[in-house]
């Protein structure tokens, strides 16, 4: 564990070094939560920012609330374009995502990825909590490579940690993290599409939970091409 803990601050720490214009986008998950407090433990010039896509649990604002309480306003939110929005709803209807996948990721769309490239927009790099663990579809992700989908360097620190890992940190380092964990939510999303899971389920079985797993991304994470050490400037 302390190994694991090291290197990833020695891959943050390498990507402070070559880099300038970083972000970190926190979903407010638990892994996000163990990122969020090593970047502020060790005051890494890391904009962290998270997107309220405005249909969240209670319990992520929050929590939302409480990581700018604790880390001194280290967060910054980036809403949906209420435009768009505005014409999805009207013309699809408020819970146009059960009826088609199509229609969910129009949704995604809308609330998730495009704020997204707007945060990213001028980065250099843009870092992640993803693991490996947590889905059939990420497990070609790599450490660090180049996505073609937002057009940025991606570093993914932490693939090889496990779920016990994750929550052990948080246990010794006493880091806030949403209420739902406790009440069966590994993974959470937008309130409507996300569910307690049950024993023996995927991490992520509660996401879209009427979709086959190999459906369950909402467009913000694709397969990055492997960079190495070789540097890429966004």
């Amino acid at each position: 564990m302390i190994d694991k803990i090291k290197l990833l601050e020695k891959a943050l720490e390498d990507i402070v070094d070559r880099y300038e214009k970083i972000s970190f986008s926190s979903s407010l998950g638990a892994e996000d939560m163990v990122l969020s407090h090593i970047i502020a433990k060790n005051n890494y010039p890391i904009e962290v920012f998270t997107l309220d896509t405005g249909r969240l649990h209670e319990e992520t604002y929050h929590l939302m609330q409480k990581v700018q309480d604790t880390y001194d306003n280290q967060l910054k939110i980036v809403f949906p374009e209420a435009s768009d929005l505005e014409s999805f709803v009207n013309s699809q209807g408020i819970n146009a995502f059960y009826q088609s996948i199509d229609s969910r990721k129009s949704c995604c769309q809308i609330r998730k990825v495009e704020p997204l490239r707007r945060a990213l927009k001028n980065r250099e790099v843009w870092i992640t909590g993803l693991r490996r663990q947590q889905a059939v579809t990420r497990g070609a992700i790599e450490t660090f490579g180049w996505d073609e989908s937002m057009q940025i360097n991606k570093l993914n620190p932490m693939l090889e940690w496990t779920h016990n890992d994750v929550w052990q940190f948080i246990k010794d380092n006493d880091v806030p993290y949403n209420a739902l964990h406790d009440k069966g939510f590994p993974s959470i999303g937008c309130s409507p599409c996300t569910r307690a899971i049950t024993v023996g389920e995927d991490e992520r079985a509660g996401r879209w939970w009427w979709e086959s797993p190999e459906t369950k991304e909402c467009g913000l994470h694709v397969a990055s091409t492997d960079l190495g050490s070789r540097k890429i400037v966004a």
